[in-house]
């Protein structure tokens, strides 16, 4: 076998009672890196040592894992541009928080037959959530749903701030158009 010593340095092709003797006055164990290569490769290490620092690395590795989480908002087309703004509100926060948004309208009866109004309301909302969120998923039905999936845009936090001072200027002018366009469906 192809043996490596306990520093890290290639001893060379060595007989496996010559390694066991090795690793033996090493006090260390004697472990198989690599079965399948010819001559198998050996190792000379505290095999205690190894593992404990693999789990502690896998450990790391699993906390700095990011679970993105997925929030729903749930519209009807007849929905109101005053509780659309407080579902925009719960979203805009959502994103803030790097979570994944996805926007339903569900139709209900005859509501089915005009989807340009529910395809209306979500490029509404993707238009006022757009300083914090790219549109993932273009709006698409989906039986009798019509949805599409918003994500935070990368540095979100950032430009928040930044958006923050654009913010009142631009909220004003389509917290005016809402309630006009609100008026035309009603």
């Amino acid at each position: 076998m192809r043996l490596i010593g306990a520093t890290g340095d290639n001893v060379g092709v060595v007989a496996t009672r010559e390694a066991l003797r090795m690793a033996r006055e090493a006090d260390l164990d004697l472990v198989e890196v690599a079965p399948n290569s010819t001559p198998p490769v050996c190792r000379i290490m505290d095999f205690g040592k190894f593992l404990y620092e693999k789990e502690k690395k896998d450990r790391e590795a699993r906390k700095a894992q990011t679970k993105v989480e997925v929030k729903e908002i749930r519209l009807r087309p007849k929905t109101t541009g005053h509780h659309r703004d407080f579902k925009v509100d719960d979203a805009r926060r959502w994103l803030d928080h790097n979570m994944k948004v996805r926007v339903t309208i569900r139709f209900r009866g005859r509501e089915i037959t005009y989807p340009e109004i529910a395809l209306e309301d979500l490029r509404e909302i993707a238009q006022s959530l757009s300083d914090v969120s790219v549109v993932e998923q273009a709006p698409s039905i989906e039986g009798r749903a019509m949805s599409m999936m918003l994500v935070p845009v990368k540095g979100g936090k950032k430009k928040t701030k930044e958006g923050a001072d654009e913010n009142p200027e631009k909220s004003e002018q389509p917290g005016e158009q809402v309630p006009a366009k609100s008026e035309v469906k009603e």
